[in-house]
C-alpha cells in the first residue's frame, strides 16, 4: 500500500513582510539555540528570495546569524552540504563580517 502524503508542495510562494515576520516569533524546543531555531526554520519553509529579505529582517530585529544548534554548528555550517543551499548561504554570508 503506498502512502498518500498529506501536504502539497507549494512552488514559488510569496511571503509577504508579515509572514516573515511571523518567523521571527517560533518558539525553540528546550536546549535549541532561539535564534538558531528560527533560522532554521526559515531555511526549511522558505525559497531562497523568500529567505534573503527574511535575513535582512532577522539582523534588524537583532538576532544572531552565528547562533548554533546543540552540536554546536551555525545554520551556515549544517547546510553546507545541501544540494540546493547556495542562495540560502549566500544569503547568509551577505550579513558576515
Amino acid at each position: 500500500m503506498a502512502l498518500k502524503k498529506d501536504k502539497q508542495q507549494v512552488i514559488g510562494e510569496v511571503f509577504d513582510e508579515d509572514r516573515l515576520r511571523k518567523f521571527l516569533e517560533v518558539a525553540p524546543p528546550a536546549g535549541v539555540d532561539r535564534d538558531y531555531h528560527i533560522l532554521e526554520k526559515a531555511y526549511r519553509g522558505m525559497g531562497a528570495d523568500n529567505f534573503a529579505t527574511f535575513v535582512d529582517l532577522f539582523i534588524a530585529a537583532g538576532h544572531d546569524l552565528e547562533a548554533r544548534n546543540p552540536a554546536g554548528r551555525t545554520l551556515a555550517e549544517v547546510i553546507a552540504g545541501h544540494r540546493h543551499a547556495e542562495p540560502y548561504l549566500q544569503a547568509l554570508a551577505q550579513h558576515r563580517t
